[in-house]
């Protein structure tokens, strides 16, 4: 089982404090100094450092902070897993962000409980810097994630591959001719807030451009992808967006497609998971049922 005082260290990390950090164990400021003190001398190594009065992290630290993240994850996970053997089916806690969860996950879960109608399922919806957050604390098994990650710190699979498209509404009236990018920042941009994967492929887009959000005549953020598509609707802007997510909208005529120079982009939803987890094989075994069924879906269509 993991050693509390490696629960110690991840709250050091956490706060980057030891003050801080004995706040939040409700333990002394002593304790935790001995705690960090036994595992530099258990690893013969020092985890931090000051620079000035600030605390950080060592290379070994670093390191360390890695790799006892998934040991925490891991041990989560364990303890799930004992627990389903005497509770009927296999428990599964899994992140997605907002397009993944409420436009690509419902077939391939569908198929899933049909499969396995005792598994007790739980699918948290969030972006996708929560999402890791959540992964690193053990909150959550895996994530299928639209946004981009420390690619060291997880070991990860490619789920889908999708368009992110420009839209308006069909009689939009644009301030001027609109060919590429530069062209649209005369008009309202209708966006998720940061931190999600839909914002921040066009951030980085928009980079390559040297360009931001801000240059935009105005920015509205909105955190349902619903509202977006109901606001682009009535003509109130632009947005950019994933193509599952309005491809009812422009099949109906409802939304049409922004034909821009460099665009439409295609971006991979990822399946991650914490890198070096003894859970891996599980992980894939997990990610092959899912992608299964979305590929099924896609024939479908």
């Amino acid at each position: 089982m993991l050693d509390f005082r490696v629960d110690t260290f991840l709250a050091v990390c956490r706060c980057m404090s030891f003050t801080r950090a004995a706040d939040a164990l409700h333990i002394t400021q002593p304790a935790v100094s001995q705690h960090i003190r036994a595992l530099e001398a258990q690893y013969g190594a020092r985890f931090f450092s000051f620079e000035g009065k600030k605390l950080a992290l060592t290379d070994a630290g670093r390191l360390f902070l890695r790799t006892a993240t998934t040991m925490r994850h891991d041990a989560q996970h364990l303890r799930d897993a004992l627990g389903s053997l005497s509770g009927g089916g296999r428990r599964l806690v899994f992140g997605a962000t907002l397009t993944i969860g409420e436009y690509i996950m419902p077939a391939p879960l569908a198929r899933l409980l049909a499969a396995e109608p005792d598994v007790r399922l739980r699918m948290i919806v969030a972006n996708t810097a929560e999402l890791l957050r959540e992964l690193d604390r053990g909150d959550i098994d895996f994530a299928i994630v639209e946004g981009f990650f420390e690619k060291s710190e997880y070991d990860s699979l490619p789920y889908l591959t999708e368009r992110y498209v420009a839209v308006c509404a069909p009689d939009y009236r644009f301030r001027q001719p609109v060919h590429t990018l530069e062209d649209l920042l005369g008009e309202r941009l209708l966006t998720r807030e940061p931190g999600s994967g839909t914002r921040e492929i066009l951030e980085r887009r928009l980079r390559e451009h040297n360009l931001t959000v801000r240059d935009f005549r105005a920015v509205t953020e909105i955190g349902s992808l619903n509202a977006i598509k109901a606001l682009v609707r009535m003509g109130q802007g632009v947005a950019f967006l994933y193509e599952p997510t309005v491809r009812a909208e422009l099949e109906s005529g409802a939304l049409r497609e922004i034909a821009l120079s460099g665009f439409p982009v295609l971006h991979d939803f990822t399946f991650l998971w914490r890198k070096n987890s003894v859970f891996a094989q599980a992980y894939r075994e997990i990610f092959g049922l899912l992608r299964a069924a979305a590929d099924s879906k896609r024939e479908e269509a």
